[in-house]
C-alpha cells in the first residue's frame, strides 16, 4: 500500500508541474523544435493574418485571435471541421424532430455557431486562469533576478516551474529571447497570446524598463503587487453584485421549471389551449422579456476596472 500510495503521489506530482511545452522536451524535442510545433499548433507560424484588410480578414483575424487566446491546438481548419460537422448534427436533428425547413435553417445556424461559443468560454477560463498565475510567475522572476540570474534564466525557471497555461507561454517568450527577439517583444507576444490587460501592462512595464533603464526586478515586483490589488478588487467586486447574479439565475430558472412541472403535472393545461396563437405568442413576448430583463440585470452587475 505504501509502494502504491508512493507511486501515485509521484505521478500527480508530475501532473501538477509538467506543462504542454516540457512535454514536448520531454518526447525529445529541443527547444527550437518544441517552439516551432506550439506554434504551428496553434496558428502562429505566420504573421501575416495578423496584417489583413477587408470585413472577412476582419473576421478572420478575430477568430485566429481567438483560437491563439484559447490555446486550442487543434489548428484553424480543425475548428472549421468541428463548426461544419456541428452544423450538419443540429440542422438535422433540427429538421427530424419538426419537418420544417425554417427550423432546418435555424439549426444550421446554431450548429454552426455552437463550436465558436465553446472557444469563446474556453479562452475566457483560460484567461482567467493565466490572470491568477501571474502574480506566483512575476515573484518567481523576482527572487531569480535578485539572486543575479540573467534575465531568460529567470523566464526558463517559470517555464520549468508553472503549469499551463503560462508556463507554455513563458517558455515560449523564453525560447524565442534566446534564439535573437527582444525582451519586450517577446513579452508583447506572450500578452497578444494571452489577451488580458494585465499582461498588457506587463508588456508595457517592460518596454520601459527597456528604454529608460531602472530596477527590472522591482518594476517587476511592483507590478505583481498591482496584480494581486485588482484581483481583491475583482473578487469585492463580485461579493458585491452576487445578490444581482443570484436574482438573475433565479428569474431564469425558474419560469422554465414552472413551465416543464405544469407540462408534466397538468398536460392538460396548456394543451387543451396550445392551437391558440395567442398562446405562442404570450409565451414568445416572455422570453423576449426575460432577454431584455438578462440584458438589464448584467449592466447593473458588469463592472469593469
Amino acid at each position: 500500500m505504501q509502494l502504491i500510495i508512493g507511486a501515485s503521489r509521484q505521478g500527480a506530482r508530475k501532473v501538477k508541474l509538467a506543462n504542454m511545452r516540457m512535454k514536448r522536451l520531454a518526447k525529445g524535442a529541443n527547444p527550437e523544435q518544441a517552439l516551432n510545433a506550439l506554434k504551428k499548433s496553434r496558428g502562429l507560424s505566420s504573421a501575416d493574418q495578423r496584417s489583413a484588410t477587408g470585413q472577412m480578414e476582419k473576421l478572420l483575424k478575430w477568430f485566429n485571435t481567438l483560437m491563439t487566446h484559447s490555446g486550442l491546438e487543434i489548428g484553424a481548419y480543425g475548428v472549421y471541421s468541428a463548426m461544419s460537422v456541428s452544423a450538419f448534427v443540429c440542422a438535422t436533428l433540427a429538421f427530424f424532430f419538426t419537418h420544417n425547413y425554417l427550423y432546418f435553417a435555424l439549426g444550421f445556424v446554431l450548429g454552426f455557431g455552437l463550436p465558436v461559443g465553446v472557444i469563446l468560454l474556453i479562452a475566457k477560463r483560460r484567461r482567467k486562469k493565466a490572470v491568477s498565475q501571474l502574480p506566483d510567475a512575476l515573484d518567481i522572476i523576482v527572487r531569480s533576478l535578485r539572486a543575479g540570474h540573467p534575465v531568460p534564466v529567470a523566464i526558463d525557471l517559470v517555464a520549468r516551474e508553472m503549469p499551463d497555461p503560462i508556463g507554455t507561454e513563458f517558455g515560449m517568450a523564453g525560447d524565442e529571447i534566446t534564439y535573437g527577439t527582444e525582451l519586450g517583444i517577446a513579452v508583447q507576444r506572450l500578452s497578444d497570446r494571452i489577451g488580458h490587460g494585465d499582461f498588457d501592462m506587463l508588456a508595457a512595464t517592460v518596454r520601459l524598463q527597456a528604454r529608460t533603464g531602472g530596477n527590472l526586478a522591482e518594476l517587476l515586483a511592483n507590478n505583481a503587487h498591482m496584480v494581486r490589488e485588482r484581483q481583491k478588487m475583482r473578487l469585492r467586486i463580485k461579493a458585491a453584485s452576487s445578490e444581482g447574479r443570484m436574482s438573475a439565475l433565479i428569474l431564469n430558472v425558474v419560469p422554465i421549471l414552472l413551465f416543464a412541472a405544469v407540462n408534466f403535472l397538468s398536460p392538460e393545461f396548456y394543451g387543451d389551449v396550445w392551437d391558440n396563437p395567442m398562446i405562442k405568442q404570450g409565451l414568445m413576448a416572455a422570453v423576449v422579456w426575460m432577454l431584455i430583463g438578462n440584458m438589464v440585470i448584467r449592466k447593473m452587475i458588469n463592472f469593469r476596472i
